[in-house]
């Protein structure tokens, strides 16, 4: 059975297609939802930059205090996709989202550990994330998941457009 899941965003463009499965997964279940979002750590460029131009105090100081504001605004931001997809009749469905949570690491390590640590019964991705290649047939991250999750893993493919003659 079914009792908690773990959504995790990329915060793309076909994020809204994956938080509706999501919802409508917890709702059909009367399962938990908890939904999280990995942020990639900065990279060794942006890292060397920024101390070319803060001293050693500053830098620690937006490492501690700046990084937490980042990681509250896209939690914050994450709330409000929800809250304007759903509108006002989604309130009861915003309930079922026990916790929002936007970790830095790898996107696919930092699903899985989640997925361990809450003990949930169903993962649910996205095929691809927002910077993959149409002719791509699985994301990178989609991929990782898949091939080390070790609960049932829910996918949504990405909709593409179709023609007039494709049907």
């Amino acid at each position: 059975m079914i009792h908690s899941m773990l959504y995790a965003t990329d915060l793309g463009l076909y994020a809204p297609l994956v938080m509706q499965h999501a919802l409508a997964l917890a709702k059909t279940f009367n399962a938990d939802l908890y939904v999280v979002h990995a942020v990639e750590p900065m990279g060794l460029f942006a890292e060397s930059v920024l101390q070319s131009y803060l001293d050693e105090q500053a830098l620690n100081e937006f490492h501690s205090q700046g990084l937490n504001t980042v990681i509250a605004n896209i939690e914050r931001r994450v709330l409000d996709s929800f809250r304007e997809e759903l509108g006002e009749d989604g309130e009861q469905d915003l309930k079922r989202i026990k916790a929002v949570r936007v970790l830095q690491g790898d996107p696919s390590q930092v699903i899985l550990d989640q997925a361990q640590k809450l003990s949930v019964d169903l993962l649910i991705v996205g095929s691809h994330s927002h910077g993959a290649a149409a002719e791509t047939p699985l994301g990178r991250t989609a991929a990782r998941v898949l091939q080390l999750s070790r609960v049932p893993v829910y996918l949504v493919p990405r909709v593409e457009r179709r023609r007039q003659g494709d049907r």
